[in-house]
C-alpha cells in the first residue's frame, strides 16, 4: 500500500473518530440550547427577581434579601392555595392512574375494534380545555346541571358545588380526570404491549383472574412505566391553572372564599394582575420546591413499591 493511501486511510480513521466522539454531542445540543434559552435562564432570573422589591409600578428595584419569601411563609393565602393544590392533585391524580391502568390492561386483551378504542382515549386529551370547562361547568351547575339532576333521583338535594371547597376540588378533579385518564392509559398500553404473552398465557390455563393477571404479571413488569407516570402526573398536578382558573369564571382567586385557588393561580394574581413580580417570583420558587419534593416523594413510594396492589 502506498504512502499516500496510508495518510488518506488515516484521515478517514480520525474523522471517524471525531464523528464518534462529537456527533452526539451535537445531536443533544439543540434541546439544551433552548433549555439554557427557555428554561434555565428565566430559572435563575425569577430567582434574582424574588430578591427585590419589583413591580411595574415603580423603576426602582429595591434589594429586600429573603424579605418576599418570609412574608410569602406568613401569608394564609398562600398556604389555603398549597392545601387546594394538593387536595385537587390528590383527588384527581390518584383515581386517574388506577383508572388508566385498568383501562390499558382491558385494551392489551384481544378485543374488536381496537385501534378505535384505542384513538377515542386520546380525544379528551387533545380537546379544548375552554371547551372541556365549559361543558364541566354546566353539567356542575347548580340549578340546571346534569349531576344535580341524576343526584335528585337518589334523595340528594341541589349542591352548589363551585361554592364549597370540597364539592369545587371533586368537580375540578373530574374535570382533570377526563382529560388525562386515556393519555396515560395509551402509556402503559405501550409498556404492556412489551410483556411476554406467554406470562398471561401461562396464568391463564392455572386459572388466574383478569385482576389476578394485572396485580401479579402487569403491574410488576410495567413498574419503571408507572413510576415515570406517577411523576410526570404529581408535576402536572402541582401545576394545575386553566381547571381552576375558568371554572371561576376566569377569576384567579379561584372563587369569592378563595376555596379553589391553586398554586399557580396565586402566582398569577400577584404577578398578573397586582404586577408584584417579586413576591410572585418568590412564590413560584416556593412552588417549584414543592414540585420537587412531591415528585421526589412519590419516586421514593413508587420504587419501593411491591408487586401487587
Amino acid at each position: 500500500m502506498s504512502a499516500i493511501s496510508l495518510r488518506a486511510l488515516s484521515r478517514r480513521r480520525r474523522r471517524h473518530v471525531v464523528d464518534m466522539k462529537v456527533s452526539p454531542y451535537a445531536y443533544v445540543a439543540p434541546f439544551f440550547l433552548l433549555f439554557c434559552a427557555f428554561g434555565l435562564f428565566p430559572l435563575i432570573y425569577t430567582a434574582w427577581v424574588s430578591l427585590h422589591e419589583w413591580t411595574l409600578l415603580s423603576d426602582v428595584h429595591t434589594f429586600v434579601g429573603l424579605g418576599n419569601f418570609g412574608t410569602l411563609l406568613g401569608d394564609a393565602y398562600f398556604w389555603n392555595a398549597t392545601f387546594n393544590t394538593l387536595s385537587i392533585g390528590v383527588i384527581s391524580t390518584v383515581p386517574q392512574l388506577l383508572l388508566a391502568i385498568w383501562l390499558a390492561h382491558l385494551l392489551n386483551r384481544p378485543l374488536r375494534m381496537q385501534t378505535f378504542f384505542r384513538i377515542s382515549l386520546l380525544l379528551p386529551n387533545v380537546t379544548s380545555v375552554v371547551a372541556v370547562v365549559v361543558i364541566f361547568s354546566q353539567l356542575f351547575g347548580r340549578d340546571f346541571g346534569l349531576i344535580n339532576w341524576v343526584l335528585g333521583w337518589f334523595g340528594v338535594g341541589t349542591i352548589d358545588w363551585a361554592a364549597g371547597t370540597g364539592t369545587s376540588h371533586v368537580a375540578i378533579s373530574v374535570m382533570i380526570m377526563w382529560r388525562w385518564t386515556g393519555y396515560n392509559a395509551l402509556i402503559f398500553l405501550a409498556a404492556m404491549q412489551a410483556v411476554p404473552r406467554e406470562l398471561y398465557e401461562a396464568a391463564t390455563i392455572d386459572g388466574a383472574s383478569n385482576f389476578t393477571q394485572l396485580r401479579r404479571i402487569t403491574v410488576p413488569m410495567i413498574r419503571p412505566t408507572i413510576v415515570f407516570v406517577v411523576i410526570v402526573s404529581t408535576i402536572g398536578a402541582m401545576q394545575i391553572l386553566a381547571e381552576p382558573l375558568l371554572f371561576g369564571g376566569s377569576s384567579v382567586t379561584g372563587g369569592p372564599d378563595r376555596q379553589f385557588q391553586t398554586l399557580s393561580l396565586f402566582v398569577y394574581e400577584h404577578g398578573f394582575t397586582k404586577f408584584d413580580f417579586g413576591y410572585a417570583s418568590a412564590a413560584s420558587w416556593i412552588m417549584f420546591l414543592f414540585v420537587v419534593l412531591a415528585a421526589g416523594v412519590n419516586y421514593l413510594l413508587t420504587r419501593r413499591m411491591k408487586g401487587g396492589l
